[in-house]
């Protein structure tokens, strides 16, 4: 969900990539459901491995894992946890509710990082 809202409403600041510790290997349908409900595109979404490259590249890592960072990650410090529930297997209405505090994360994330970016100078 994070990536697909973040090339949506962010892709001016936020280049997102979706990786898992425990990918299931495809997209469930009541998460493509959800997107699709919200106007964002599921094209191009895929459930993969996290792999060692994306930890060493990444700016920024949003651990929506469920296990704090420190035992999923390391000590790695660009990691940052979104503790927010993992809607696998339930009701459409938790889909939506959890569809819109990742939308919410990621609104608010590309708010400071855009706050954070130099200004030009005249």
């Amino acid at each position: 969900m994070a990536e697909s809202i973040a090339r949506r409403r962010a892709s001016d600041i936020i280049e997102p990539s979706s990786a898992g510790i425990y990918p299931l290997g495809r997209i469930p349908e009541p998460t493509r459901q959800a997107l699709l409900g919200n106007g964002y595109p599921v094209d191009g979404l895929s459930s993969k491995l996290l792999s060692p490259d994306a930890l060493d590249t990444a700016d920024r890592i949003i651990n929506l894992a469920g296990t704090p960072r420190d035992r999923a990650f390391g000590i790695l410090s660009n990691v940052e946890d979104w503790e927010i529930e993992d809607p696998y297997g339930q009701d459409p209405t938790i889909y939506q509710r959890i569809l819109q505090e990742i939308e919410s994360r990621v609104l608010s994330l590309a708010s400071q990082l855009r706050a954070d970016q130099p200004q030009d100078q005249p």
